[in-house]
């Protein structure tokens, strides 16, 4: 078996290799890429960005985006930079291996972005793939929901916009993690089919602001038979953001 797959998303219009034993880019990933506002001429951060998904669907749907991406695991990083260069990005992405906690950079950015793990460290099975298990979080006891928003604030610039999907059950803990240093709080709830509880949620807040906490209608993912609504489907495609 190859050490790589390739997939294709946005329509297939963005080819991306994957670590065939390692987390790989999902829905979610262009969930969050849909919903980063990022403007022609502002500078993203991508934190612990895998093999780049998100941040490059992101630049595929805005032009005079630029990208960095940390992703601590080396071959999911170096990974990311081949992605960018299939897709002609190579030079508005850059992507870094280091741990998110120790990256210093030189100036602050627009916006972050991340997808956290879901699970804490000890809260469920091991993945048997050691590169999936320290994707998910499994292996790490220390940084959590709060830890990743402290570095967002870290990293943003004032007035600058952190965008994260995480699993709804956890919207309190990111509620209480973005404390009073962000505002503009929006929640859109990603309800997987009508009538059901949302599973996914993705957060968006701006750093120093004091404007109002907003809860959206949300976005119903499928239909009864199971295939994707026409928003869903749109979004997927790269047809359409997430205001």
């Amino acid at each position: 078996m190859s050490e790589h797959e390739e997939i294709y998303v946005l329509d297939k219009r963005l080819k991306l290799l994957q670590v065939a034993d390692g987390f790989w880019t999902s829905m979610d990933s262009i969930f969050l890429a849909a919903a980063c506002r990022a403007q022609a001429g502002e500078h993203i951060l991508d934190m612990g960005c895998g093999v780049g998904g998100a941040g490059l669907a992101t630049l595929m749907r805005v032009e005079g985006v630029h990208l960095t991406g940390v992703e601590i695991q080396q071959d999911h990083a170096e990974l990311a930079q081949q992605n960018a260069a299939l897709n002609g990005m190579e030079t508005r992405a850059k992507f870094i291996c280091a741990d998110i906690r120790d990256f210093k950079p030189e100036e602050s950015f627009d916006h972050v972005m991340c997808n956290p793990p879901y699970l804490k460290a000890g809260a469920h099975m091991v993945s048997p793939s050691e590169k999936k298990a320290k994707a998910l979080g499994h292996l790490e006891e220390e940084i959590n929901i709060e830890t990743w928003l402290d570095l967002g604030f870290r990293f943003l610039k004032s007035k600058g916009m952190i965008t994260m999907i995480h699993r709804a059950d956890q919207v309190d803990q990111i509620i209480l993690g973005l404390k009073k240093r962000f505002g503009g709080i929006e929640i859109f709830p990603l309800w997987p089919r009508a009538g059901e509880a949302a599973k996914r949620v993705i957060v968006r807040a701006m750093k120093d602001s004091k404007s109002p906490a907003q809860i959206h209608s949300g976005i119903i993912l499928h239909e009864e038979d199971g295939g994707y609504t026409q928003i869903a489907d749109d979004i997927l495609r790269g047809r359409l953001a997430i205001d």
